[in-house]
């Protein structure tokens, strides 16, 4: 199962036998994806009308968007109208569909992930046992702390700094530790000099400036803007064209939460993902390097783990491996590799207490019981 708190989602599998069938392109998709009807991936044939009954009966509130890929092919591509923002910034009423970016919120410290493996393996960032305050040297006076000492880039990648950070509350609160992060002089020196409440390694807490220290180090070891570096390695190999990082306070990408990418695109980042990093005939993503992010890192709750800013569960019928990213909002990409499955979920309702609510009933009540239900 997976089991969630108010930042995600639970979805339960009730047992059923899987039976294959085989992929059959039905017809060219744009963007390299071939569409296959939803009986011959192995769902309910209805599952897009059952999708769009439940929107226009106002069950999935300020539901923008629901892709759902298996072995390769799109089953289910459906786009709606609703309120959005950009980065917290209201856009109004959006009609959505196959050619409109949407904020990817915290979906964007996964692809950081991906991205600083892509970095590793050309020796540009440091290894992920290297101390983490060593690679901020205008910040000697944080470094004579021996308990910083002790923190390390696993520590940044896995969010267990040991570090006082409060994400709980709602990201317009200034006591929220990405908003105060956001407005302070300097963003990194804010994230390294918080006070230290817990040994490096012993405790996991959701931490958006952990991502923030990572984005920087990718962008000064490679030696260019982090979307830069993320269009030659990931992006324009992959064929997505439209992406957007919006800026923090601080002129840098928001590695945290600022990636905005059609919905389209952020499936084939979790196709990516199927693939263990290979796209054709290319490796993008050093495999061994994702063997690590799916990891699990950190415990988080029963049946929730974290890995390199990856989330991580199993399935609860047959302890199947899942591998995620969430986002604000009700944002998702869900990868579960022995179902050949991807599911995308974009929505509005951001700093909501109930935002996981939709994403939740988008996967039990409609992906997962439409593929049970055969």
């Amino acid at each position: 199962m997976f089991l969630l708190n108010r930042r995600h989602l639970v979805v339960t599998l009730g047992g059923f036998v899987l039976s294959w069938h085989r992929r059959t392109a039905r017809a060219a998709a744009p963007d390299d994806w071939a569409a296959i009807l939803p009986a011959d991936a192995g769902f309910a044939p209805d599952l897009g009308d059952r999708l769009d009954a439940a929107v226009r009966k106002g069950e999935l509130r300020n539901l923008h968007a629901v892709l759902v890929a298996r072995t390769g092919g799109l089953v289910v591509e459906r786009y709606y109208e609703g309120r959005d923002e950009r980065w917290g910034q209201p856009l109004g009423t959006v009609k959505f569909g196959p050619d409109v970016k949407h904020d990817l919120r915290s979906i964007s410290k996964s692809v950081v992930s991906l991205l600083y493996g892509i970095a590793l393996a050309e020796g540009k960032v440091p290894a992920p046992d290297r101390p983490l305050i060593d690679q901020f040297p205008a910040y000697k006076d944080l470094a004579v702390d021996p308990r910083r000492r002790r923190m390390t880039i696993a520590h940044a990648l896995s969010m267990t700094l040991g570090t006082l950070w409060n994400e709980d509350l709602p990201y317009t609160d200034p006591r929220n530790g990405e908003y105060a992060m956001e407005v302070a002089p300097d963003r990194y020196r804010f994230v390294l000099d918080r006070p230290l409440v817990a040994e490096p390694g012993s405790r996991w807490t959701y931490n958006g400036g952990a991502t923030a220290l990572l984005g920087h180090l990718i962008a000064a070891g490679v030696g260019k803007p982090l979307l830069d570096y993320a269009r030659a390695k990931l992006f324009d190999p992959l064929a997505i064209a439209d992406a957007e990082w919006t800026a923090g306070s601080n002129g840098e990408a928001a590695a945290a939460s600022g990636l905005r990418l059609r919905p389209r695109d952020l499936a084939k980042l979790g196709q990516l993902v199927l693939e263990r990093g290979r796209w054709g005939e290319h490796q993008l993503v050093p495999a061994p390097w994702l063997d690590q992010s799916f990891a699990p890192h950190a415990h988080v709750e029963e049946g929730l783990d974290y890995g390199y800013q990856w989330w991580l569960g199993r399935l609860s019928e047959n302890g199947q491996p899942w591998v995620a990213g969430f986002g604000n909002g009700g944002q998702r990409v869900i990868a579960v590799p022995g179902l050949h499955l991807v599911v995308v979920i974009m929505a509005g309702n951001y700093n909501q207490p109930d935002q996981s609510e939709v994403p939740l009933a988008v996967m039990n009540k409609f992906v997962m019981a439409a593929l049970s239900a055969k």
